[in-house]
């Protein structure tokens, strides 16, 4: 056992949380959450592809393929979009964002707990119990 495996330093843990239908397709995770969050500051799915590197087109695919699995409009054009472009979130996609921000605070929080109850307690009483019989 070398010294780096001895003394691991703090240890973390991750966690990724989706949304799929009962075909297993993709519903909303962080991704879509940051989609939404974007087109809602520029109010464009144009401005919004920019920023995040990507194409218009996968942008609306994404937009679009939620929409069609929740049977809900998230993105509609503005009012007076026919004329100037431009595009608003409806509330259903600030109900979904607000409930999944919501989710994910307590699934961290509850990964937090869970993993310092088992996780961090554990190692620290292996490594007081190794150190104690050498």
């Amino acid at each position: 056992m070398t010294s780096k495996d001895s003394n691991p330093g703090k240890l973390t843990i991750k966690s990724k949380i989706w949304i799929e239908d009962e075909n297993g397709k993709v519903v909303f995770g962080t991704g879509r959450l940051r989609i939404l969050e974007l087109v809602d500051r520029y109010g464009s799915i144009h401005a919004a592809a920019k920023e995040l590197k990507m194409s218009y087109r996968a942008v609306w695919g994404k937009i679009k393929a939620t929409e069609d699995r929740l049977g809900q409009t998230l993105v509609r054009r503005k009012p007076d979009g026919a004329r100037r472009g431009g595009s608003e979130l409806t509330p259903v996609a600030g109900t979904i964002m607000e409930g999944y921000r919501h989710l994910q605070t307590l699934v961290e929080k509850e990964a937090d707990y869970v993993f310092q109850d088992t996780f961090s307690s554990g190692l620290n009483r292996e490594t007081t119990s190794q150190t104690a019989t050498k």
